[in-house]
């Protein structure tokens, strides 16, 4: 069995799994080329063996792929031919032994493997539990572990990278930086007032506390900096496209989505609903939301997709709104021109392709901008501005830089606020003469709320809350 260096909490959080050999299947429900069953823990090797017909997994070396079939063991019967990987503690995911199975994809194959090791001495993993173990075991951190899940779930280039970024332990490497050094003047605090003879030590250790305080709340405020654009790219831009009816929302959606999604006719209150897709617009993704077009109606079943509508703008971080530029202003476009006020908001001026008549220059006074975007949504005009102006809208040059490191998770950016505040309790301390031990607690606060980002302190609760949001076979 390997080793391996825990600390007394995590002990106590192993000692009930620590000898379970955990199993489960790691590829997405569905036909597919292959599927992946894996097991991980001490009697991972053991239990395949008993189902494996092929090389002695015991004795073949590690991180090696053997090929071979999957039998019943009672009744010899041949489930599929399979090629299984054996990869030896320590250098696994989990520090475990681990084991993947790789099978025909199919759910009724996949079962039956799964199955099988099940009946043979493992039992099913808990969501996230492979993940779990290799916080656990020192593998990973928190922050590395909670960067799994933002990888799963990227839907663009950039988000991905972001999430790679997490993962390689850029935001880990930070955190534990401010983290020693907090630890660093806080031991010389200590010193400081085992001294208390000399007359300059108090003066002395106030002014260090204070500088550190002031270094490493402005190093916290760089990081939520970047929180604002971390979060878009791990949650997407809910992102309305509003306008009245035939101004042509549901053509600018298909030609983001670079399919025909919203049904596009000139009958008014052909969108009787909210649809919803994401989208990749340079690195950003968008959560767009096509809306019914906002007027007063008779129908039904329209009116309440335009109040459905009033809801998408409210939660919207982003409108496009959508007018047409071959017809007069009419009472409804100002209206919506009001309703979007105060909303961050990009106004496209559609169908410049046709005879212009909007009222430019009340439009401008309307809006209090001259920024409006001309788009021809027919004829693909205009389209490349629009994207690139929404990636300057919400990035304005962070995303070009190599070296930043973004925060993207909400418990993060929580844990980050929480610290700044700790910091601040710093400083007012320091400001009301309150004396330096007590100004420490708030700087030793500010230590314990950093180390919860990466799980150097935390809560049993904090780990059962967060895993359960993983897929099993993670």
């Amino acid at each position: 069995m390997a080793l391996f260096l825990l600390s007394k909490k995590e002990e106590d959080l192993v000692t009930t799994t620590e000898f379970d050999t955990i199993a489960a299947i790691s590829t997405p429900p569905g036909e597919g080329a292959i599927s992946i069953v894996r097991l991980s823990g001490e009697e991972a090797i053991l239990i395949a063996e008993k189902v494996f017909a092929g090389k002695d997994l015991a004795q073949v070396a590690s991180h090696t792929i053997n090929y071979g079939h999957i039998l019943d063991p009672k009744t010899k019967q041949e489930i599929d031919e399979v090629m299984v990987s054996v990869m030896r503690a320590p250098k696994t995911f989990t520090r475990e032994d681990t084991i993947e199975i790789n099978c025909h994809g199919g759910i009724v194959a996949t079962n039956r493997i799964l199955q099988l090791l099940l009946s043979n001495g493992a039992r099913l993993a808990e969501p996230g539990e492979f993940t779990k173990r290799a916080f656990l075991h020192g593998r990973i951190d928190l922050s590395q572990a909670e960067a799994v899940m933002d990888l799963i779930r990227a839907k663009t280039d950039r988000s991905m990278k972001v999430a790679l970024d997490q993962l390689d332990g850029n935001l880990a490497h930070l955190v534990k930086s401010l983290r020693q050094d907090i630890l660093d003047v806080l031991a010389q605090v200590e010193v400081n007032i085992d001294y208390p003879e000399y007359d300059a030590v108090e003066e002395m250790t106030t002014r260090l506390l204070k500088e550190k305080a002031l270094d490493v709340k402005k190093r916290i405020q760089q990081l939520l900096q970047t929180a604002k654009q971390g979060k878009v790219l791990r949650e997407g831009l809910a992102t309305a496209i509003v306008g009245r009816p035939n101004v042509g929302k549901s053509s600018l959606l298909n030609r983001l989505l670079h399919e025909d999604k919203a049904i596009v006719t000139d009958v008014a209150g052909t969108t009787r609903d909210v649809i919803e897709e994401y989208v990749n617009v340079h690195g950003v993704p968008l959560k767009l939301v096509d809306t019914a077009g906002i007027r007063e109606t008779a129908d039904k079943v329209e009116k309440i997709g335009v109040e459905r509508s009033r809801k998408a703008i409210d939660q919207a971080d982003l409108v496009m709104l959508v007018l047409d530029s071959s017809q007069k202003l009419t009472e409804q476009d100002r209206a919506l021109v009001e309703l979007t006020s105060k909303k961050k908001r990009i106004i496209l001026l559609n169908k410049v392709d046709l005879a212009q008549q909007i009222e430019l220059p009340e439009l401008k006074k309307l809006t209090g901008t001259d920024e409006l975007l001309t788009t021809s949504v027919l004829k693909n005009a205009g389209l490349d501005q629009l994207e690139e102006r929404i990636a300057k809208l919400f990035f304005g040059g962070i995303e070009d830089s190599q070296t930043t490191v973004m925060v993207t998770n909400a418990r993060h950016i929580a844990l980050l606020n929480q610290a700044e505040d700790a910091l601040d309790n710093v400083l007012d301390g320091i400001k009301a003469n309150m004396p330096v031990d007590l100004v420490q607690i708030d700087m030793t606060n500010c230590w314990d709320l950093l180390g919860e980002i990466t799980g150097d302190s935390y809560q049993d609760e904090l780990l059962n809350q967060l895993f359960s949001q993983f897929c099993l076979g993670k």
